[in-house]
């Protein structure tokens, strides 16, 4: 059969696979990132029915999914909401960091992978999956929860973070030495400077020069400038992502809601894409090996994720109930988690750290929401089950003293934080 037959029978085999699971997904009501995935590992070497002619294809369109997330995801904040987030709430970014990155890290020495791939693993299970996230706020009706602002501002600051994070590990897992890695953090960290002082200053003059009424043209200005300046960012080795990132960042008001309106469909496709490539490129019978560590990553993580949204929440002056919520539903990792795992794959520094990420971001896709929806309700039952016992003893002194028992008021029922529909 002639090549470009096999390659439209393939990658249309493939998109379509991906809409009937993303269906499923819907139905189910959970997100559709470990189906990708799973996808992913059937399509590549050692799976069921391996690509051949649309790899080359796949993977060009991974790299474009990547740089869609990373734009979208600018799209959500304006310039002066970064910076009010970091003068206000760089503490809980400080806790989410040590708690969340430190665990990975020191895995990864455990493992005798060495420092490299500890700075990988920390990030891979640092990083929150906004987009999983912010699905399961709306799925649960929190959006208006005054717990919910703790928890965007977490992500937010991850997602500065990473604009520093990503080119360091891209200058590591070149092999740069001290200096040339120096450079390169440099350059990210100028450049990000750069675009937040154009945004905050200039931002709607930005805004306006890309503006359009025609949907056509607005959709291929964006999307030509985001790839150009991706590309010039890939080529000062500073990350491909973090120029998608910032381009979203200078976007505001009425043209990021137009762009963002006329971009989700692609970034929806591509960034299925991206899944589906880095499975590719897992060997199913890999992830076997490394799924005790991973489930021990994904129980440990947890746990910090949930004591990390706590805090937070504490810190904002939110009721215990809603720093339950805030710690719960921070648990979920997806997209970043591949991306940079991603990076170490295509580097090819440790065979190991693929199907690992694969079996981590699986478990806790999956786990996220169900914490986010659950974590609240059961430490309120063990809590009034602990309070119980507590109250039994004396009651039960008291009452062999003189046979009288008096009855302490119940906490209050109602919940000032839950303002949307509860769940």
């Amino acid at each position: 059969m002639h090549s470009s037959a096999v390659f439209l029978i393939e990658f249309g085999a493939v998109i379509l696979g991906l809409g009937l699971l993303g269906r499923l997904a819907g139905r189910f009501q959970f997100s559709p990132i470990p189906l990708y995935l799973l996808a992913g590992l059937a399509f590549g070497e050692g799976g069921l029915l391996p690509l051949g002619a649309s790899e080359e294809f796949v993977a060009t369109g991974a790299e474009i999914g990547v740089i869609l997330l990373l734009l979208m995801l600018g799209l959500e904040y304006t310039a002066t909401d970064l910076v009010s987030n970091l003068k206000t709430q760089y503490p809980a970014g400080l806790v989410d960091a040590v708690l969340n990155a430190l665990p990975g890290a020191v895995m990864a020495l455990l493992l005798g992978w060495g420092p490299v791939a500890a700075v990988v693993l920390a990030g891979v299970t640092w990083i929150s999956s906004s987009g999983v996230i912010a699905k399961v706020l709306g799925d649960l009706g929190r959006l208006g929860n005054r717990e919910t602002p703790a928890i965007l501002s977490i992500l937010v600051l991850e997602d500065l973070a990473m604009a520093v994070y990503l080119p360091i590990v891209t200058a590591l897992l070149a092999g740069a030495g001290l200096a040339a890695g120096s450079v390169t953090l440099t350059i990210a960290l100028g450049v990000a400077g750069l675009v937040l002082f154009l945004a905050v200053r200039y931002g709607r003059l930005i805004s306006r020069f890309v503006s359009s009424d025609d949907p056509e043209k607005l959709l291929l200005v964006v999307l030509g400038l985001t790839l150009l300046v991706a590309g010039i960012a890939q080529q000062l080795q500073v990350s491909a992502a973090v120029g998608a990132f910032l381009v979203g960042i200078a976007l505001s008001g009425e043209v990021a809601e137009g762009t963002h309106h006329l971009l989700s469909p692609l970034r929806d496709l591509f960034a299925a894409v991206f899944f589906v490539f880095f499975g590719l490129h897992t060997d199913p019978a890999s992830i076997p090996p490394v799924l005790l560590p991973a489930m021990t990553l994904a129980v440990i993580t947890a746990g910090t994720k949930i004591v990390t949204g706590y805090w937070a929440a504490r810190r904002a002056g939110i009721s215990v109930r809603g720093r339950w919520r805030a710690g719960g539903t921070l648990v979920a990792r997806g997209e970043f988690s591949i991306v940079i795992a991603g990076l170490a794959v295509t580097a090819g520094i440790e065979p190991s750290l693929g199907p690992l990420a694969t079996a981590y971001v699986l478990i806790l896709v999956v786990l996220g929401p169900l914490t986010a929806r659950y974590t609240e309700p059961v430490a309120g039952l063990i809590t009034a089950r602990l309070a119980a016992r507590r109250k039994h003893a004396p009651a039960a002194s008291a009452e062999g003293g003189n046979g009288s028992v008096v009855e302490e008021p119940h906490e209050a029922l109602d919940d000032p934080d839950a303002v949307g529909r509860r769940s």
